[in-house]
């Protein structure tokens, strides 16, 4: 296997006419992990398995490329169509099309990293149409590592939402609330689409529009432990309200964040702040948020990189 210089600067790339990629079916689906935002990120068996494609779809209610970088790819493999969620949720037309053809579906990061993706690897195998998957580079993936925190040390991710129609969820700020109780940190995703349908143009969600979510959630799950402060008899359910009352024991505005803008691309960006600090941040394209827990004297260190003075 010889390698040849790349396109791009400074890298290396295998030779065109070295790499074969095998066992690809004739009909079926490809479920391909696109990586966070580059073609140059994406695995060789990626690209090839998109270029071997009949039809090409790209999944952008989940998360987005940039769009010189969607052009790029675009012009690499084939042309590409659009999808939203009900297109994928309701996956008939690609399965008509997946009987008698290959089908790429091309999805930001890993193929598999949401539920969404996993049920219709499940449907296709229930309808008897072959299904392969190609794994990308994810955000889970990239984010710890980049950030300096033990990836061992993380509790269960989360999604901060945009409020719908005056409607604000608590739940990710009790994911954050329990994690921090328990001395672990928070992955933390931030919406794309202020409908929450997954049906039209995709508006990542900014600092500022987070902040507001979170502030949002601490008033009202605040409220909510006020109304019902009455004992329960459920362990599980009275530790979470001790979680939640220690929480929300601690000053807002001061609430340690780190964000995390564009991670995986040229343009990445670490900044260590706190959630008053967080709404004067511009951010990147695509945001996401860590909200730590206690930390080891390396993780501090580690942290401290991305304070801005």
């Amino acid at each position: 296997m010889t390698l040849a210089p790349s396109k791009r600067v400074g890298g290396l790339s295998m030779a065109e006419d070295s790499f074969v990629l095998q066992n690809i079916p004739k009909t079926g689906l490809l479920l391909i992990g696109i990586g966070p935002g580059s073609v140059g990120g994406m695995s060789l068996e990626a690209i090839e398995a998109a270029k071997m494609a009949d039809h090409r779809r790209y999944e952008a209610y989940t998360a987005l490329w940039p769009s010189e970088e969607l052009e790029l790819l675009e012009s690499t493999i084939g042309p590409i169509e659009r999808v939203m969620r009900p297109e994928v949720e309701q996956p008939d037309e690609i399965f008509a099309l997946a009987r008698s053809s290959l089908v790429a579906l091309l999805v930001v990061g890993d193929p598999l990293q949401a539920t969404t993706h996993v049920d219709l690897q499940l449907q296709a195998l229930e309808h008897n149409i072959e299904c392969k998957v190609f794994h990308g580079v994810s955000i889970t993936t990239i984010v710890t590592g980049a950030v300096g925190l033990s990836n061992y040390r993380f509790g269960r991710q989360t999604t901060v939402t945009y409020p719908y129609g005056g409607w604000i969820a608590t739940s990710p700020l009790e994911v954050i609330a329990v994690n921090r109780f328990r001395g672990l940190h928070t992955l933390v995703l931030l919406d794309l689409d202020p409908t929450g349908q997954g049906t039209g143009d995709q508006k990542p969600m900014k600092p500022s529009d987070a902040k507001r979510s979170i502030e949002l959630m601490w008033d009202k799950l605040d409220e909510g432990l006020k109304q019902f402060a009455e004992p329960t008899e459920s362990s599980l359910i009275a530790s979470q309200q001790v979680a939640f009352k220690s929480f929300l024991e601690g000053e807002k505005d001061n609430l340690p964040i780190v964000l995390c803008s564009d991670m995986g691309t040229q343009e990445q960006k670490i900044i260590l702040t706190n959630l008053e600090g967080l709404g004067n941040l511009e951010g990147g394209r695509l945001n996401c948020l860590i909200m730590p827990a206690s930390t080891s004297e390396v993780e501090d260190k580690a942290l401290l990189r991305w304070k801005q003075e």
